[in-house]
C-alpha cells in the first residue's frame, strides 16, 4: 500500500472512531473558528462549501452555511459531473432543499449554475493535509481540477478534525491550501 493510500485508510478510521455525537460537536467548534477568522478578515463575500456526506463521517457543513447566509454572504457548492470528473459550481440559499445521490452527497434540488469567477473562498474536503498545507483528499481528483479552474488568488480552506501529519506525498498538480480549521482553532500555511 502507497502512503496517500495507507493516509487515506487511516484517517477515514479515525474519523469513524469519532463517531457521530463527537462529529456533530466538532463541526460546530469548526464554524466558530470560521466565523472568529471571518470577523477579522470581513473582506469575503462568495463563498463555496463542500456538503458532508455523512456516511463518510465528514465535517458537517450545514452550520456553516446558515451562519454565512445569516451574515449575507453569497454562497455556493458543487454538483458532481462523474462521466467528466468535474463540478458544477451552484448557488444556495437559505431556501435551498437537498436530495441525496447515489453517493450521499446532498444536491440541491434547484440547480441555478454560476460562474466560477465569483468564487473567493473555497472549502476543501480532505482526510489527511501537512504543515506545508498539502492536502490529500478521496483519490478522484474532483477538487484538484476544480482548484486548477479557479483564480489562483481564491482563498483556499481546509477544514478537518486533526492535526497535520509533518509531510504527505505531494504531486507536481496539487495546489496547496492557506489555512485549515480546526475544532480548537487555525493552521495558517505560509
Amino acid at each position: 500500500m502507497d502512503e496517500k493510500a495507507r493516509l487515506r485508510s487511516l484517517y477515514k478510521s479515525k474519523r469513524k472512531d469519532l463517531g457521530a455525537e463527537k462529529v456533530a460537536e466538532q463541526s460546530l467548534q469548526i464554524k466558530e473558528e470560521l466565523m472568529k477568522f471571518l470577523k477579522a478578515h470581513d473582506r469575503f463575500h462568495h463563498f463555496h462549501i463542500f456538503l458532508p456526506i455523512a456516511r463518510l463521517h465528514e465535517i458537517d457543513t450545514f452550520p456553516i452555511v446558515e451562519a454565512l447566509l445569516s451574515e449575507e454572504k453569497q454562497v455556493y457548492t458543487s454538483v458532481s459531473d462523474f462521466l467528466t470528473g468535474e463540478l458544477k459550481t451552484v448557488k444556495i440559499d437559505k431556501n435551498t432543499t437537498y436530495s441525496m445521490d447515489k453517493w450521499g452527497i446532498p444536491i440541491p434540488e434547484s440547480i441555478v449554475e454560476v460562474p466560477n469567477e465569483v468564487i473567493e473562498v473555497v472549502f476543501l474536503p480532505l482526510l489527511a493535509y501537512d504543515l506545508d498545507g498539502n492536502r490529500i483528499g478521496y483519490g478522484k481528483g474532483f477538487y484538484d481540477r476544480f482548484l486548477f479552474g479557479l483564480k489562483p488568488e481564491v482563498f483556499k480552506v481546509g477544514l478537518s478534525y486533526f492535526v497535520p501529519e509533518v509531510s504527505i506525498p505531494v504531486e507536481e498538480h496539487d495546489i496547496r491550501m492557506d489555512i485549515c480549521i480546526l475544532p480548537g482553532g487555525i493552521i495558517e500555511f505560509n
